[in-house]
């Protein structure tokens, strides 16, 4: 399934809210997403919003939906959420009727607070970017980076659903057993090697029955939209502890999402075509159909920046450490996660979360963690200040960011996700 573009998309398009129309917003009215909020400090329930500029609209407010459960709304029919998404533009579009009754429906960003965008039942973690598994299974494996089965299946692990948080994540240092070469037996303590993952999130919407798979050509119906992931990672539990079942305690202590769901509507003038190097195997049949190949593929800038405790004490920004984009990373698309995770009979359902996994481009500085920028810690790197690091340390707040630019098409965003080691 491919999605047209329509008038939501229109670059001519304004909003009466003045700070949708701002250059570099992420939030201009050709976007849209959805997140659950409530004003903050209060004891209010959560509910349903769309940012817009700096501002949150209560959809539930505005007379657009008659539920707080964006799980439910998540699950609703391709042409439901259209028809939504057509209402929320027209609603927001300079000239509305809707701008005095909207108007009591607006609340600023700044004084939201933000939860995990749906309830999470599940959570599978994927290994889509073929640099990062590359540059890594060189740390590990000279002579074979890649694992037979990398090019032919999209590889995969069950996570923790329960340890996700949002954006501005404060969590603990995880603990657990590490083990030295040179050791004859391991040791109990914190993780030496604290470790960030940059990955989108890939949320479901409308689900399948058990047993039955959904067809590739079919899978983006079931797909509502994408958020921001960091999926932290202790690399020295995870060297010890990951064989032969793969990670545990070197994942499931947290992972943080971006509080906005940018929809697949809204990135529909970013697609990009899927094509894997002449030289690779192609997709087999049930992963692989014309719709994927032309513009399976979604064109997002991703970028990755550090600011360190004493940083932020001394009143400085966030340094840049990597920036890249998802054409270059990704192996496997959005809609072949969904086909392969349903291929056996698995029933997805609203708000099942799909990881990414570590998108990392060709070059150096495209690195989607430390564990890649610093050749697994052998080389540090040295911020502005001129602290330096290999793994993060106590105090350091990671921030993701994401955005969409093409030529003849509005800039969207996808926001940011932040999170803090606490020590």
């Amino acid at each position: 399934m491919t999605i047209a573009l329509n008038a939501t998309h229109d670059p001519k398009l304004r909003s009466w809210v003045a700070s949708a129309n701002e250059a570099g917003t992420d939030f201009p009215i050709q976007n849209l997403p959805f997140g659950r909020f409530r004003t903050a400090g209060s004891s209010e329930a959560f509910r349903i919003g769309v940012a817009i500029g700096d501002q949150v609209l209560d959809l539930k407010a505005a007379g657009l939906v008659d539920t707080d459960d964006m799980n439910a709304l998540m699950g609703a029919s391709v042409k439901d959420r259209q028809a939504l998404r057509a209402a929320i533009s027209a609603g927001l579009a300079e000239g509305s009727d809707k701008q005095a009754a909207w108007s009591k429906a607006l609340l600023a960003q700044a004084k939201a607070e933000m939860t995990v965008p749906c309830r999470i039942g599940d959570y599978t973690d994927f290994y889509t970017g073929i640099h990062h598994a590359t540059t890594i299974g060189k740390l590990f494996r000279p002579d074979q980076p890649l694992m037979p089965n990398y090019k032919w299946v999209p590889i995969g692990y069950h996570g923790r659903a329960s340890s996700i948080g949002v954006s501005g994540q404060v969590f603990k240092r995880p603990q657990g057993q590490t083990k030295a070469p040179d050791a004859a037996e391991p040791s109990f303590g914190p993780s030496k090697r604290l470790d960030y993952e940059l990955e989108l999130g890939f949320l479901v919407g409308r689900g399948n029955a058990l047993g039955e798979p959904i067809a590739i050509g079919e899978a983006e119906e079931h797909l509502f939209g994408v958020t921001l992931l960091n999926d932290w990672s202790a690399r020295d539990l995870q060297a010890w502890e990951y064989q032969p079942l793969g990670p545990f305690l070197a994942k499931n202590f947290a992972s943080t999402l971006s509080p906005w769901i940018v929809t697949m509507e809204a990135l529909a003038p970013f697609r990009a075509k899927f094509e894997r190097p002449a030289e690779d195997p192609q997709p087999l049949p049930y992963l692989d159909a014309p719709s994927n190949r032309e513009a399976g593929a979604l064109d997002i800038t991703l970028e990755v920046l550090l600011q360190t405790a004493k940083m932020r004490a001394d009143g400085i920004a966030p340094a840049r450490l990597t920036r890249g984009n998802t054409t270059e990373a990704a192996y496997w698309t959005a809609a072949q996660l969904i086909t392969h995770h349903t291929v056996n009979g698995c029933n997805l359902q609203p708000g099942d979360l799909l990881g990414s996994g570590t998108l990392s481009g060709p070059k150096p500085d495209e690195a989607g963690s430390l564990m890649e920028l610093t050749l697994g810690g052998k080389q540090a790197i040295t911020l502005p200040n001129g602290e330096k690091r290999t793994f993060l340390e106590d105090g350091d707040t990671l921030v993701m960011r994401g955005y969409c630019e093409r030529a003849g098409a509005v800039r969207i965003g996808l926001g940011e996700v932040s999170g803090t080691v606490a020590g």
